[in-house]
């Protein structure tokens, strides 16, 4: 039998070692399967139009189901620097209340039942790469930042690790004529999103394909938004991982001369433990507005 070498005997003890160390340290999924629900949610997207004022917007959301329940408010300020053509985007959620069951708290490795944690930031470039009004199309451009300023990792509120999506929105409108309906406008959005998953002694980047549909009914000053959305990552250590949720969202809005109003529930379809009750307003500025060409 060959006789081991010292040098060898080091080699094979280290990587042993190494093994036994990292074998003991539970893997944690960057999902929203196994997180809060504001954790790393499937993005938003709109009707596929640049505001011509300053916006902004604050909602209130109820997120329940499955054994967490969180409550947040939530704020978005988009700013257009070329009216209807180029803006830039803020939100965020400053921060939650949550409350999770025991088996819950087990099943995400949690270090306590209740408590609040603050959220992660969010900024957005957007471009109208082509408006054609006649045709009532619009293309739009965004690139998306999302930043690990979130809270509370220890109690799955929020990852420690930062983000990113860029995604395309095209939407028409066919313009009718009858006591029914003013107008129905599709608008579809297709993207790339990516972020960062922390691992013993590695860190990758789980990459998605994102992807949505949205229907929107109008008349007069009201209008009605159904959205079917998600994304879909590659990583699968475990049946369940989550990184492929899929959302419907269906949201009511009334605009009287300046502000909306609406009201949104949404269903977690897949991967995505939660329903939702959001309550909001958006309130254009136009003295907030920028005019570079003054």
């Amino acid at each position: 039998m060959p006789k081991i070498s010292f040098y060898s005997k080091i080699f094979l003890f280290t990587i042993l070692l190494v093994f036994t160390v990292f074998s003991g340290q539970k893997l944690i999924n960057h999902t929203t399967n196994y997180f809060g629900p504001n954790a790393n949610p499937v993005p938003d997207f709109t009707d596929a139009t640049i505001p011509k004022f300053t916006e902004f917007s604050v909602y209130g959301d109820y997120y329940f189901g499955k054994g967490d329940e969180t409550v947040n408010p939530y704020l978005k300020a988009e700013i257009p620097l070329i009216s209807e053509k180029i803006s830039v985007k803020v939100w965020a959620v400053p921060f939650e209340y949550y409350n999770v069951t025991d088996a819950v708290k087990e099943r995400r490795g949690m270090q306590k039942n209740s408590g609040f944690a603050s959220g992660d930031i969010y900024f957005q470039t957007r471009i109208s790469i082509f408006k054609n009004q006649e045709k009532n199309t619009n293309l739009i451009l965004n690139a998306t930042l999302k930043t690990a300023s979130g809270s509370d990792f220890n109690n799955r509120r929020f990852f420690n690790t930062a983000g990113y999506y860029f995604d395309t929105e095209f939407g028409k409108s066919f313009i009718l004529k009858n006591s029914f309906l003013n107008e129905i406008r599709l608008v579809a959005d297709a993207g790339f999103y990516s972020w960062d998953v922390q691992t013993p002694n590695l860190n990758v980047q789980d990459d998605a394909v994102m992807y949505g549909l949205k229907l929107i009914l109008k008349k007069n000053n009201f209008s009605w938004e159904n959205t079917f959305s998600g994304y879909s990552g590659w990583i699968k250590r475990v049946p369940d991982y989550g990184d492929q949720p899929i959302v419907f969202a269906s949201k009511l809005n009334l605009k009287n001369k300046k502000n909306t109003y609406f009201i949104q529930y949404q269903n977690g379809i897949r991967y995505f433990p939660f329903n939702q009750i959001r309550i909001g307003a958006t309130f254009p500025l136009e003295s907030l507005t920028p005019d570079f060409f003054k």
